[in-house]
């Protein structure tokens, strides 16, 4: 479909709703693009479960130090004032609600604002949970960055998730290539929808019924 967002305008949108003066963590895969958009002169404080609070955008290639990686193994900068901190400390930041947002990725997103991000439901298919629950419903915002659709056209915003939940009712927004759509007592209610693109052509692609854009 046309009209479709690519990953990078996906985390620059998000990342433009991010307020100046929050903490927030930064999961693997796609959500790692946001730091990309966080520009300097915002004050943003990036923290990451394997134990920095103060992290940086990704390294430059020639000029990583593969001691210094995120939660995904991927080579990344500080900022000044970063620190460093054990797992037990880390995750206790993470579990406490001392964190404004998390962003992560998703398999799954319900209408009620279930999560289901760590497995696809395979019998072979080994644990991958890492701090996921943790975080999901220990941070004050739980920001979803995900396509829209899964590579055979379904939907991943869905009336119900089938696939093993990470945790219940806890995301905020979603942010997809098509729209941003906001987890509501009545339902999913389409705060953002890319230009050209209709109500209806949305509705099209989406697992459950959305509320309109409030004009």
């Amino acid at each position: 479909m046309k009209h479709r967002l690519s990953r990078d305008q996906m985390a620059a949108r998000l990342a433009a709703d991010i307020s100046d003066g929050s903490y927030v963590n930064i999961g693997i895969g796609l959500p790692e693009l946001v730091m990309q958009h966080l520009h300097s002169d915002r004050e943003i404080i990036l923290q990451s479960e394997n134990g920095i609070l103060g992290m940086g955008p990704l390294a430059l290639e020639g000029h990583e130090d593969l001691e210094l990686i995120n939660a995904g193994k991927k080579p990344v900068t500080l900022l000044a004032g970063a620190a460093f901190m054990d797992h037990v400390t880390s995750f206790t930041m993470m579990r406490g609600g001392h964190l404004d947002i998390c962003v992560m990725g998703a398999m799954q997103v319900s209408r009620a604002g279930d999560l289901a991000n760590w497995s696809l439901g395979r019998p072979d298919e080994p644990p991958a949970v890492g701090g996921a629950m943790d975080l999901a419903v220990g941070a004050r915002q739980v920001f979803i960055l995900m396509e829209h659709n899964a590579k055979d056209g379904s939907p991943k915003v869905v009336d119900e998730c089938t696939l093993p939940l990470t945790a219940m009712g806890v995301v905020t927004r979603i942010y997809t290539d098509l729209a941003v759509l906001h987890v509501t007592p009545e339902g999913l209610r389409v705060a953002q929808i890319n230009e050209g693109l209709e109500f209806e052509a949305l509705q099209a692609c989406t697992g459950t019924r959305l509320l309109p854009l409030d004009l």
